[in-house]
């Protein structure tokens, strides 16, 4: 049974002055070493969590959560769109029709992904409407030859809306001067920013005028789907496409990106591990400070057994002192964590600002991007407690079995 003298004798060696200032020293860089492991662990996992949000926000709204495309154009795209719509995890269906070619402009070439698509039903499955500024997504009419750009994609190019490029497709065309690549000039129209890798690579006309580009008419080469949850995604298209004709196909965005959220969730596992291993070595630092507490602590011990206390008594004093360590540790470390997951990102911005340095060049986001998780703070606080728990075992139960004679002996 606990007893409250245990409490009080093991907050009482907690707060006094030791007459051994290098324990002091080893019970306060226990607690420091504790503090910054914490506070470390719970930095690195928000960074972490904040990459996988806007791999999710930025990218995968960008790009479609599924497709389902024939090998064939084809015209009746709703009879699609209605069926696909059955599928619970179906929430919106827009047609597309798909491009690769080269934008120049400018004296400038780059290569691009373009997409002909139907405003109307594109806003419902991506997020570009809502990330370029003043211009829409409606500004695309059909026959209108417009074009809207990624920032990258309009920087490279030296283009703003209301300039041309010229798009080059490498289909080639028969004419009396021979065989000639197939181009058209189009007026940027708008351009978005959604600070990711697809600013550059990405470009949108409409449905009607990339098939006549194509010369396929009114014709579509599929439906892109928005889901609820984008891990199904796989599944879903599997099973839409398994009561379609076999020249339907469905694609998902694990086939592009897969490997990238792959590496973020590997990545992240990874880090936690290593960052608790600093952890643990914080927290059995507790037993280094506490086994020269308890030699330090003899003679007190031994008086306490000579009245009466007893070896569990003794046990309970010295694991409620290095309860206390751990516990001050992991409080002022959850603290601090918490502090910068939640100020990293201001931080870091004005680090680039005053050094004039672009640190997250090679990322896919040109920010440093932080989420706190309060399931990773709790899971995080409760394993750095519970190693800090039964760090205190040992050198707690050698206190319970110093000899009340021996240590008496020369005193």
């Amino acid at each position: 049974m606990f007893k409250p003298v245990s409490l009080l004798i093991g907050l009482r060696y907690t707060r006094a002055k030791r007459r051994n200032h290098f324990i002091s020293f080893i019970s306060l860089t226990s607690i420091i070493g504790l503090m910054l492991g914490v506070a470390v662990l719970i930095t690195v996992l928000s960074v972490m969590n904040g990459f996988d949000r806007e791999l999710k926000n930025r990218i995968l709204g960008m790009i479609p959560h599924a497709t389902i495309s024939s090998r064939e154009p084809f015209h009746d795209w709703h009879k699609l769109a209605d069926f696909a719509k059955k599928n619970p995890q179906v929430i919106a269906v827009a047609p597309f029709t798909q491009l690769q070619g080269m934008l120049t402009a400018n004296g400038q070439v780059a290569g691009a992904l373009i997409s002909g698509i139907d405003p109307v039903y594109e806003k419902q499955v991506s997020i570009v409407n809502e990330n370029m500024g003043s211009a829409k997504l409606d500004d695309l009419t059909a026959d209108g030859f417009g074009i809207v750009l990624g920032d990258a994609l309009a920087n490279g190019l030296g283009v703003t809306a209301g300039d041309k490029v010229t798009l080059v497709l490498p289909e080639a065309s028969l004419s009396p001067a021979g065989v000639i690549p197939r181009f058209k000039r189009f007026t940027v129209v708008g351009v978005f920013k959604v600070g990711a890798d697809v600013d550059g690579l990405l470009a949108y006309v409409h449905i009607r005028d990339a098939g006549k580009m194509l010369r396929i008419g009114d014709n579509v080469q599929g439906v892109r789907l928005k889901l609820d949850d984008l891990f199904q995604a796989r599944e879903v298209g599997d099973a839409l496409v398994q009561d379609l004709p076999d020249f339907f196909e469905a694609h998902n965005w694990t086939e592009t990106h897969g490997n990238l959220f792959s590496a973020i969730q590997m990545e992240k596992a990874m880090m936690a591990l290593l960052l608790l291993l600093i952890v643990a070595v914080a927290a059995f630092n507790i037993v280094s400070s506490l086994v020269m507490v308890v030699t330090d602590k003899k003679a007190d011990i031994a008086i306490l057994r000579t009245l009466g206390a007893s070896p569990q008594t003794i046990t309970r004093i010295f694991m409620v002192q290095g309860a206390v360590i751990g516990l001050v540790g992991t409080v002022g470390g959850v603290l601090l964590g918490i502090t910068i997951a939640l100020n990293i990102s201001d931080f870091m911005t004005w680090v680039e600002q005053i050094t004039g340095l672009d640190l997250f060049a090679a990322y896919f986001v040109n920010y440093l991007p932080s989420e706190l998780s309060w399931i990773d703070v709790l899971w995080v606080s409760m394993t750095s407690g519970l190693m800090s728990f039964f760090a205190t075992i040992y050198p707690a139960r050698r206190a319970a079995q110093v000899q009340p004679a021996e240590a008496l002996r020369y005193e």
